[in-house]
């Protein structure tokens, strides 16, 4: 789908406020950590969230989040957040995303999003400008 296959990979360190009293990451954190490595590669490909939104018209919005928890990731633990386009359709585009901490695979994800209009929140055709750059 995307002129490069391999994953983008964007890192993050565990910060206290990410974990529970036990220093393991919470369950939900797993997703603000996927949401930033998506944003990330977005603008990896010369788009932000608030451009799309302002020059388009769109945006992506989650319609179903798929996540297994296999490890832990710890309180300071530096991980390694992937995203990779996996699948686009009309309106709609799914992600694999991983978060590993070196070769250690922690948290897997298939992430569905929906490219819906600004203002109506109703499904959209993707962007051919993007489209175009993901081929």
């Amino acid at each position: 789908m995307s002129k490069s296959h391999k994953p983008f990979t964007w890192p993050v360190r565990v910060y206290y406020q990410d974990t529970d009293a036990g220093g393991v990451v919470y369950h939900t954190n797993y997703v603000n950590f996927m949401e930033r490595a998506r944003t990330e590669w977005l603008r990896s490909f010369g788009h932000s969230n608030a451009g799309l939104m302002k020059e388009l018209g769109v945006m992506f919005v989650v319609r179903s989040i798929k996540i297994d928890y296999l490890k832990p990731a710890l309180l300071d633990d530096m991980l390694e957040v992937t995203a990779h386009l996996t699948k686009v359709g009309r309106s709609q585009m799914t992600l694999a995303q991983e978060v590993k901490r070196g070769d250690e695979l922690l948290t897997q994800a298939d992430v569905h999003l929906v490219c819906v209009g600004k203002e109506s929140f109703r499904p959209v055709s993707v962007p051919d400008v993007l489209r175009k750059q993901w081929e």
